[in-house]
């Protein structure tokens, strides 16, 4: 029986493509190699999203050869198209030829269809329903090495979201490039709230998250589909990277800080206990301390669940890579750490309008979790399995999470393990 090791760098649309890769090698009999194991057929999906997932991407590369000699080893992902200098490659996919990699590496076997059954080591299971980028913001490489938008039809969505509530997934994260791009690849395009209206319709499914998106993307439909849903969450991924308008402008980005603000008062209106988390990029060419300053006094206003900071990173084709007034490294550097301490204590915060109340926990370890308000939660081992929902009471609050009570069994207290 031969053996692979699938090897995953960068987006959760990454994170879905690897498991479609190991569930059709599964099928036709592969095994996955266990630690220390060498493997026939290696595959890494790398990222190229900054230079620090470049040299990720090649370090993995390069071990995987050295470690494994393998017969065959294929690179793909976005980082694909740069790759130079290791002999051991055997086969380069890129992107637009991503879901026929094995059938293009072995043409001469059939193989299945490229989809996903299970989300290996995840409760939370991402579905792909877009790929590709129209938006070419200034500085993204992203539309280069993924292409045009292009999506996936519903009923091929439906049809595996069933699968996986089959094989025992109670939530799903829709996720893609940019999702707001959604059209179900159909004339006239399904608009995504009409895919989340369907998806809230699958049996059996208890949760439903939409990943990242931008705030000009919440329209009246989505935030209807959104609030209305039964199984739809109260917390959403809205896209930021900065809260000053001169540097949204500059990065090319299609709406405003008000735009933004707009977006959550609007979901908050509906549902008062809804939450966001974020994406904001710090040190993007030009940014001064008073726009910086701006980006700080919104994550104050919003006090978002969750941040993820990325230092701005020059990547080569660009508009941004031209720009003049690059910001110096320590300069970014000292930003960055002044946001994240602000995020976490604004995190903090938001979690103390939560205390002494009672939420459902989707455990996604044996003792790890969150609610479906994305705030994260940490369970005491026994009585309790990844997978399972469990209903909590939270009654204090730390530094890295709430603390609370299970409420089927009271005598455990619940603590927190979260940074």
């Amino acid at each position: 029986m031969k053996k692979y090791k699938v090897v995953t760098l960068g987006c959760r649309t990454n994170q879905y493509e690897s498991q479609a890769f190991s569930d059709q090698l599964l099928k036709k009999g592969y095994r996955e190699a266990l630690p220390g194991e060498k493997a026939d057929l290696c595959i890494v999906n790398t990222c190229t999203v900054t230079a620090s997932a470049d040299k990720r991407s090649f370090y993995q590369i390069r071990k995987l050869a050295r470690e494994n000699r393998p017969e065959t080893l294929v690179v793909t992902g976005c980082y694909a198209e740069k790759l130079k200098g290791i002999p051991e490659v055997t086969h380069v996919v890129t992107n637009p030829n991503k879901e026929n990699l094995l059938p293009l590496v072995f043409p001469e076997e059939e193989w299945p269809e490229f989809r996903i059954e299970r989300f290996e080591a995840h409760t939370r299971a991402f579905v792909k329903i877009q790929d590709g980028c129209n938006s070419y913001c200034s500085y993204c490489v992203i539309p280069f090495v993924r292409g045009r938008s292009r999506s996936k039809k519903v009923f091929d969505i439906l049809r595996e979201v069933e699968t996986l509530v089959e094989n025992g997934y109670k939530e799903v994260v829709l996720t893609g490039i940019n999702i707001g791009d959604f059209d179900g690849d159909e004339s006239p395009p399904v608009r995504l709230a009409d895919l989340v209206r369907q998806v809230d319709q699958i049996e059996g499914l208890e949760r439903i998250r939409i990943s990242s998106i931008d705030p000009d993307e919440v329209d009246e439909a989505l935030l209807e589909a959104v609030i209305q849903g039964k199984k739809t969450c109260p917390s959403m991924h809205i896209v930021l990277q900065s809260g000053s308008n001169l540097t949204l402008k500059r990065m090319r980005r299609k709406y405003t800080k008000q735009d933004f603000l707009e977006a959550t008062q609007r979901l908050l209106k509906q549902e008062s206990d809804f939450t966001f988390t974020t994406d904001i990029i710090v040190g993007f060419p030009g940014e001064s301390e008073s726009e910086f300053q701006e980006t700080l006094d919104l994550v104050k206003e919003v006090q978002f669940a969750k941040v993820h900071l990325f230092p701005y990173s020059d990547r080569p084709k660009t508009r941004a890579s031209r720009m003049p007034h690059k910001v110096p490294r320590e300069v970014i550097e000292e930003r960055k750490h002044r946001l994240l301490q602000l995020a976490e204590e604004q995190a903090f915060l938001l979690r103390e309008k939560y205390r002494g109340r009672e939420f459902t926990v989707l455990l996604e370890s044996k003792d790890r979790g969150h609610t479906e308000h994305f705030l994260p939660v940490y369970l005491p081992q026994g009585g309790v399995r990844p997978n399972e929902m469990v209903r909590v009471k939270c009654i204090e609050n730390r530094k890295d999470g709430l603390v609370g009570y299970d409420e089927n069994q009271t005598d455990r207290k619940v603590q927190t393990l979260f940074a």
